[in-house]
């Protein structure tokens, strides 16, 4: 919950809440007052700590801690002491956020994969907390990097994040001390000075109302008690009312006594100024994922235009109510004082079902630009063609560009979205589309590797509806969907477990693709355990189902399987049976690719088993089934190999014509010395045996 900035050109963030690691703040600022808690916070950056002081070197990164609450301006000082000393950490500045603005904390595994990520550190997807802490450390024991931590709500969230060298600095902002962090000495901020509030006032109202009466000016910050937040709605106040002076807004609020916080009280004099539906938006934006408002979020929820709602956003700028965010695409957060009084608003003013509704239509209204944002991918597709002609025009994207833009810009929020719909426990079916969409579009637009971690994300999310709602099939898919990722990052152990339990739910469901898919999951997991026996029984079982189903070509790509796993074990009888099992099954389906491809694994295998002349005739017919298949790569893989077995059989002037034949079919690609040549074939095999499997 950014507090409102002091910054009279509101300091900006980035789409994720935080500028980009390695860039610092603005070198010109217009930042107001606390000269001497900047002052003391610098000092504080040179002080010698207790280690120092007896004799040891600094083990961690010294934390300066600014306190004070919402509304104080705790933010700003933090980015303006940042903007200060940021050309003393070459390795650039990193931000995170540690509490949502509902109030919740951030989960450690979410900011340190985040800072890791600004930091272009690449962490496999689904690593825990301590595994992602740890990369956090090791990544940043090498920089000089400043972290700036905001709205840190206890130690522990902080310490998890410390680099463990000296050479960095971390600047928490938190409500109030971090007991147990050592040698950390709280910069408490009270009310702006007298002076700086005055000028603050003056640059919304003007110099001209300030200089007429400079006593009523000094009343009015005497009143908001120098609260950044309160002055800067003060000030929004007057300059939306030239006509009044500085006095009457100060006797205004003396005539409401002290009911309340002044902020509070500033607060309902702005709001009640408000037209019914500008309130009703305000009203409804904390309802926003991760505090990031756009036009279609507050249409959404408000249920009017996109363009009336950009409208209000830009007047509650004006007003103080909401915060710019720095990006390509209009984005706005509130800031995190006022939210507490928009949602007491919300929950007096309307009924629990309208709040309910306003969630619903905004993940709607989610679901329905994630479509457009993919379907903008498929314009060779009718269907995809008929889907985009169907929608409004607002929620059409002009090019796949601006759609991966839109998806990259909007990811912080529509991530918070899915978490906050399955969350909320009552919209379940939306959050299941929400997700289904939101899976579509990304691997669409980044493809599945590059979004494997917030995929891995998305699948947990999924994986918890399915448990809550009782829906088996759905259960089986999240957990085959995880178990690829953990499988894709080297936790093949985690990965069996997981395929193993879709097995169990695809039972359940009675979903024969589930079960099939999970039994030859398995298989290759022990496979890839090196339990090769029961690699291949659990193939078997896959391939049973599939032959049950008639699905031929599954069954010839597990023949191919069953045959990987005897070959790692040494049984080459079985693994001859099944290859030329796999030959035969892609002959009756027509697959051309796949029999060259059998073909070429036949061979190997006879000659791995002292067969060199069957393996000399069986490779030399795979070489035309792969002319055939038009694969130019798997055809000189096969004539150097070619070349290689009829050198064992002393004949030298058949195997240069081999290898001159690859030679003119790879060029420039193939390697010059035999043994690099070899290998390059044996590469294309392995790949070829990959694609197969």
């Amino acid at each position: 919950m950014t507090d409102q900035a002091v910054d009279a050109d509101d300091a900006k963030v980035s789409a994720k809440g935080q500028r980009p690691v390695g860039q610092s703040a603005p070198t010109k600022s217009q930042f107001l007052g606390r000269t001497r808690e900047l002052k003391e916070l610098r000092a504080d950056i040179e002080r010698a700590g207790l280690d120092t002081l007896s004799g040891r070197k600094a083990p961690r990164a010294r934390v300066l801690l600014i306190a004070g609450k919402p509304g104080s301006g705790r933010t700003a000082l933090a980015e303006e002491l940042v903007r200060q000393v940021a050309e003393s950490y070459p390795d650039g500045v990193l931000r995170a956020r540690l509490t949502e603005p509902d109030g919740t904390y951030v989960p450690t595994e979410r900011t340190a994969r985040d800072l890791l990520t600004a930091l272009e550190v690449t962490a496999p997807a689904g690593a825990d907390e301590d595994d992602l802490s740890e990369a956090l450390r090791k990544a940043l024991a090498v920089r000089r990097a400043l972290l700036l931590l905001d709205d840190a709500a206890d130690a522990e969230q902080v310490d998890a994040l410390l680099p463990d060298t000296p050479d960095c600095l971390v600047v928490a902002v938190s409500g109030g001390p971090l007991t147990g962090i050592a040698d950390v000495r709280p910069c408490t901020l009270g009310g702006m000075d007298t002076k700086s509030a005055v000028e603050l006032l003056g640059r919304y109202t003007g110099s001209v109302r300030i200089t007429v009466d400079p006593r009523a000016a000094e009343g009015l910050v005497e009143i908001c008690a120098g609260q950044p937040a309160a002055l800067v709605l003060a000030g929004a106040w007057l300059a939306h009312r030239p006509k009044a002076a500085v006095a009457d807004l100060a006797k205004q609020l003396r005539t409401e006594g002290d009911d309340g916080p002044v902020l509070d009280r500033v607060f309902r004099l702005t709001y009640a100024a408000l037209p019914t539906t500008a309130a009703r938006i305000l009203r409804l934006l904390p309802l926003a994922p991760a505090g990031l408002v756009d036009p279609h979020t507050a249409s959404a929820l408000a249920g009017c235009s996109v363009s009336a709602a950009g409208t209000t956003l830009d007047d509650f700028v004006a007003l103080g109510l909401v915060v710019p965010v720095e990006s390509p695409l209009p984005q706005y957060e509130v800031p995190g004082c006022l939210l507490p009084l928009l949602r007491t608003l919300a929950e007096t003013q309307d009924r629990p079902a309208e709040l309910q509704l306003a969630r619903a239509r905004m993940l709607e209204r989610t679901v329905r630009l994630l479509v457009s944002c993919r379907a903008i991918t498929e314009t060779d597709s009718s269907p995809a063609r008929e889907k985009l002609a169907g929608m409004p025009r607002a929620l059409r994207f002009p090019n796949p560009r601006a759609a991966a833009d839109w998806l990259t810009i909007r990811q912080p929020a529509l991530l918070a979205a899915a978490r906050l719909a399955v969350a909320d426990g009552e919209l379940d079916t939306l959050a299941r589309r929400l997700m289904a969409a939101l899976v579509r579009a990304m691997v669409a637009h980044f493809g599945t590797r590059a979004a494997a971690p917030e995929l891995y994300g998305i699948h947990r999310l999924v994986l918890d509806v399915a448990e809550r709602r009782n829906l088996p099939r759905e259960k089986a898919a999240a957990l085959l969907n995880l178990a690829d990722l953990d499988a894709q990052t080297g936790r093949t152990t985690e990965a069996l477990a997981r395929y193993r339990a879709a097995l169990d739910a695809g039972r359940e469901a009675q979903d024969p693709y589930a079960t099939g898919r999970a039994m030859e999951s398995v298989g290759g997991a022990y496979q890839e355990l090196g339990d090769y026996d029961r690699a291949a029984d659990w193939y078997g079982r896959a391939l049973a189902q599939r032959l049950a189903r008639d699905e031929r070509a599954d069954a010839a790509r597990l023949h191919g399987r069953i045959a990987t796993a005897h070959t790692y074990a040494g049984r080459y009888g079985e693994a001859l049976r099944n290859w030329r099992s796999a030959v035969t099954g892609h002959r009756r389906t027509g697959d051309v690719a796949g029999q060259a491809r059998a073909l070429s694994e036949l061979a190997r295998v006879q000659e791995y088993a002292g067969r060199p002349e069957e393996s000399l005739a069986t490779c030399q017919e795979a070489v035309e089934w792969a002319r055939r298949a038009e694969d130019i790569r798997l055809q000189a893989a096969l004539h150097l190999r070619l070349a290689d077995t009829l050198d064992r059989l002393g004949d030298p002037a058949a195997a240069r014509l081999h290898r001159g034949a690859a030679e003119r079919m790879l060029g420039d690609e193939l390697p010059r010395d035999a043994s690099a040549r070899e290998q390059d074939a044996n590469a294309y095999e392995i790949r070829s045996t990959s694609e197969e499997e």
